[in-house]
């Protein structure tokens, strides 16, 4: 099982470091591969808020996730690198092609596509493209997989649907891998699951989960794989967790108030850690290797953590070479 880390991204992502520093993004990036993490992620925003986890509506700033993920391809050799995920309706898929096909030769083929419907309205709005009602964005998701896959192929490629057109369209040079880079795509919902099933190639969800309502929404997409004809093992799936590691019960206890202290404000209010620990990956390393070893027994192939209590965040630093031990107690 493959386990990837969020990078810091957002200017709430480091406690103290508003605006967060270009330098530290890299850092971090550099310092995954050198723990052993076998993929980086950037989240695709154009500015984000912590209303939705129960902070306040003020904007943070945040780094371009395909210019950020160009530079950190230069600066490592073995992690895959993703974003979770590029947001259709900010995203032309013909433009959006030649920027996965340039990453992924930049990366000599490390590139993870992930692709999401988006459904951040007040950047929609910033944007001038607007939230439109779900089953409209994931009809634009599925065409969007449509001009992917032509174009990944170089092109000329034509293409009529009722929200894309191109007319021999190119996407030159084609991508390394053959024949596209894996496409994720992120969310829950009973109908992207079934696009998942028909069109994807890996599945994204974050990023607080049991292992109960996990293995339901497994059965959702176990069942459109049926109705596909297609082998639910051929889906990569991939999981985020807010994460939290201690060497023992004391300790993880310490970094828990920690958490508590470097969170902004309004999102862990009165839990208390036997509470937080549901839905997400926290406990001893001895613990969490043994979590990280059950969700592996469910199938999943892949494992994002956010070293936080906000995604894309690095609360804990030293706690994230816990992780890195954890992960080394999981047999493979």
């Amino acid at each position: 099982m493959d386990i990837g880390l969020a990078l810091p991204q957002f200017d709430f992502s480091i406690p103290g470091e508003r605006p967060l520093r270009w330098r530290t993004v890299c850092d971090w990036a550099q310092r995954a591969e050198q723990l052993g993490f076998g993929s980086v992620w950037l989240a695709d925003h154009l500015f984000w808020d912590l209303a939705r986890y129960g902070g306040s509506d003020d904007t943070y700033d945040v780094y371009d996730p395909f210019a950020g993920l160009a530079a950190i391809g230069r600066l490592t050799t073995q992690v895959r690198l993703g974003v979770l995920v590029a947001s259709v309706p900010l995203r032309p898929p013909s433009v959006l092609a030649k920027t996965f096909a340039t990453l992924d030769t930049l990366s000599g083929g490390r590139l993870i596509a992930g692709l999401g419907a988006g459904n951040y309205a007040p950047e929609l709005d910033a944007a001038g493209v607007g939230l439109e009602p779900p089953r409209t964005r994931l009809e634009r998701l599925e065409e969007a997989i449509d001009v992917l896959d032509g174009l990944f192929a170089g092109g000329p490629f034509t293409y009529h649907g009722r929200h894309y057109r191109t007319q021999n369209a190119r996407c030159l040079p084609r991508p390394v891998q053959r024949p596209r880079p894996p496409i994720w795509i992120g969310g829950k919902g009973d109908r992207l699951l079934d696009l998942c099933a028909r069109r994807a190639d890996g599945w994204n969800t974050v990023w607080t989960w049991t292992f109960d309502d996990y293995k339901e929404r497994l059965g959702v997409l176990d069942r459109a794989c049926d109705r596909a004809g297609r082998d639910p093992d051929t889906i990569t799936r991939s999981v985020g967790l807010y994460t939290l590691v201690g060497e023992d019960e004391g300790d993880l206890r310490r970094r828990f108030e920690q958490l508590r202290e470097r969170t902004p404000a309004g999102l862990l209010g009165a839990t208390t850690l036997e509470e937080w620990r549901i839905g997400r990956l926290v406990g001893t390393v001895d613990e969490v290797g043994e979590q990280l070893a059950r969700w592996r027994d469910l199938g999943v192939h892949s494992l994002v953590v956010s070293a936080a209590a906000v995604p894309f965040a690095v609360v804990d630093e030293d706690g994230v070479e816990l992780v890195a031990a954890s992960c080394s107690l999981v047999p493979r």
